[in-house]
């Protein structure tokens, strides 16, 4: 099954920046399709590829964090071609 995955990365402090693009550049050294906006990160993929490397990822970055947020939606459907109508 492929799936989309959709996440923000929220350090809670002053020094935010760093963390967000390390978390990103982790993501990109993934191999999915990846697809990046202001406020999230999309990959997409393979569930049984993309889960494992997500869970390794996720908890990485939340690790090095003393407070944080991650919000992860996933969708059961390769959404990497979804283009806006209006």
């Amino acid at each position: 099954m492929n799936i989309s995955v959709e996440l923000t990365f929220t350090p809670l402090h002053d020094q935010y920046r760093d963390r967000i693009k390390n978390f990103i550049l982790d993501l990109r050294n993934g191999g999915f399709t990846i697809s990046e906006t202001p406020l999230s990160t999309q990959l997409y993929g393979s569930y049984d590829a993309l889960m494992p490397f997500l869970m390794k990822t996720i908890k990485t970055a939340l690790g090095n964090e003393e407070k944080g947020i991650m919000h992860l939606k996933i969708y059961n459907a390769d959404r990497s071609s979804y283009v806006s109508d209006f």
